[in-house]
């Protein structure tokens, strides 16, 4: 690609595989707590007393510069802004994504690159990345016949569902490797995770390709989901049927490198509104109303 008449150079392609094992792992997982049942709980906000106009809780914003960074230059690697976006974004939701090919083959991988982005219809959004230069089985497939299962992670099955991730040559099976159990579908082919706690049934409605900037090169794919069954363990599920325990489905979230969290507390922040708070002072000094005056009219 030529900038003013000038040939830029060309930027250094990403590695196939672009996690990479730590080394001795074995001596530094033995040196580490192990791991500890618990129950969901909840606890205060960061500054419960935080009023309207207060802005961040601490100064630490305040204390540090900021670096600012071109995704694009020429001295930086797509493996640079992988690993700072996979370290900045999180933690992500990871389901591991079931598929079944058009020749009968069946696929069990996990997925990151996931979140929801409608409920009605429920629509989720799926990336992929090239590997080797073409792409994997699992958006070959979707592409093939238009199907999936979308099984979200637990702690129950975290070591099982890494193991889908093995860059195991074709005709090998991630679901014997893993020793995860498929049950079969409602609405679609590829069998659904039975460990799974949630599991969304999905159909393709689109698809979009995405190209290096530098090179031209395909570099991965937008898959965009609709979720058309739903499949919830019973403990789980509320009495109304609209919502998930999270101490049941015990979510894993995804950081960067191998790294993984848990999601073991929480907190409640009230959503602010419009008509409750407009005639308090400090919402008025905020919107710079007289007193007095009401917010519409100033």
């Amino acid at each position: 690609m030529a900038t003013n008449g000038q040939e830029q150079p060309k930027r250094p392609k990403s590695p196939a595989r672009l996690i990479q094992n730590k080394p001795n792992f074995s001596e530094l997982q033995a040196s580490r707590p192990p791991f500890d049942e618990w129950k969901f709980t909840y606890s205060q906000t960061a500054d419960p007393n935080w009023a309207i106009g207060d802005g961040a809780n601490d100064d630490s914003w305040k204390q540090h510069q900021t670096i600012h960074i071109d995704p694009h230059a020429a001295d930086r690697t797509p493996l640079d802004n992988y690993r700072l976006l996979v370290s900045g974004i999180i933690p992500r939701p990871i389901g591991v994504i079931s598929t079944k090919g058009t020749d009968g083959s069946r696929n069990l991988a996990p997925f990151s690159y996931l979140q929801i982005v409608n409920h009605d219809p429920p629509i989720f959004t799926v990336g992929f990345t090239m590997g080797l230069g073409s792409l994997k089985d699992t958006p070959r497939h979707i592409l093939e016949t238009k199907e999936c299962v979308i099984n979200m992670i637990s702690e129950s099955w975290i070591e099982a569902a890494n193991y889908t991730s093995i860059d195991a040559p074709a005709g090998l099976s991630e679901w014997d490797l893993s020793g995860l159990t498929p049950a079969d579908s409602t609405a679609v082919k590829p069998q659904r995770v039975a460990e799974a706690v949630f599991a969304v049934e999905g159909r393709l409605i689109h698809s979009h390709d995405w190209f290096s900037p530098s090179t031209g090169e395909k570099t991965g794919m937008l898959a965009i989901i609709e979720g058309v069954y739903f499949h919830v363990r019973e403990d789980a599920l509320n009495g109304s049927g609209n919502a998930i325990d999270p101490a049941v489905l015990k979510p894993v979230g995804r950081l960067g490198g191998i790294t993984y969290t848990r999601s073991r507390e929480g907190y409640e922040i009230l959503r602010p509104g419009y008509q409750a708070d407009r005639e308090k002072r400090e919402f008025k000094e905020r919107a710079g109303v007289e007193n007095g005056e009401s917010p519409e009219e100033a």
